[in-house]
């Protein structure tokens, strides 16, 4: 499983995206889905959901949103799933160890605390070449 600090990978390169945040996460969504990841990805995005943007499925990505606005929204969104997860244990879910996405060095401490592994926003949107 993948997980995504949507705003800190979308927010990782200077493209304007602030002049239209839904539509930037709008992008991220589709580069995910049209990568065609062989594992699951779940994309956490802060605060509420974006018109015409509802949390759910597409393909293997799942968006969901923190439903509050505050800076930790994500990253506490994260880490919860990560707990239920239970990723450091080796009766986890999936067989493959969960990766967290950000360059957040906060959120990537406690998610190594929890044993995920983790990618830098940078370097995990040239793999999708977005």
């Amino acid at each position: 499983m993948i997980v995504v600090d949507a705003m800190n990978v979308i927010g990782s390169k200077p493209d304007g995206w602030w002049k239209d945040r839904g539509g930037a996460l709008a992008r991220l969504v589709d580069a995910l889905v049209a990568f065609d990841f062989d594992q699951w990805v779940v994309v956490v995005a802060d605060g509420r959901p974006v018109p015409g943007l509802p949390s759910g499925t597409r393909g293997n990505v799942e968006l969901r949103y923190a439903g509050r606005s505050d800076p930790d929204a994500a990253d506490d969104e994260i880490i919860a799933l990560l707990a239920e997860l239970n990723c450091g244990e080796s009766d986890s879910r999936e067989d493959q160890p969960v990766t967290v996405v950000s360059s957040d060095r906060a959120l990537i401490s406690r998610a190594e605390q929890l044993g995920a592994r983790c990618e830098g926003a940078r370097s995990f949107r040239r793999r999708l070449g977005w």
